[in-house]
């Protein structure tokens, strides 16, 4: 039995080392804003990510239910109600924000 134990703990190192998987924190950390996927609340709670809103979309921003009921949409929810958001605006935010990371 004790070969056994022992043949089958320096098989399993022999087989290489074991590589580390990120953490949790680590993925949240390396994770982007995402017009189909983070609500607007969160946009807005980051001062980088609320002046990409404000330059890029000025009139939405404006509203104040944008930034009070339109929290715990996203961008893609808004946009069946907000003409100003096309297709091609989501995608100039998108591109906008994949240039700041996301805050946890």
């Amino acid at each position: 039995m004790r070969k056994t134990l022992m043949a089958m703990t320096l098989a399993s190192l022999a087989a290489g080392p074991i590589l580390a998987t990120p953490t949790f924190a680590q993925a949240q950390t390396s994770a982007q804003y995402s017009v189909t996927d983070t609500t607007v609340g969160k946009l807005i709670d980051d001062p980088a990510a609320a002046a990409v809103l404000q330059k890029l979309i000025p009139t939405i921003w404006a509203n104040d239910m944008f930034q009070s009921a339109g929290r715990d949409l996203t961008l893609k929810a808004i946009q069946q109600y907000e003409a100003v958001l096309t297709d091609q605006k989501l995608a100039e935010i998108q591109a906008a924000l994949d240039n700041i990371p996301a805050k946890g």
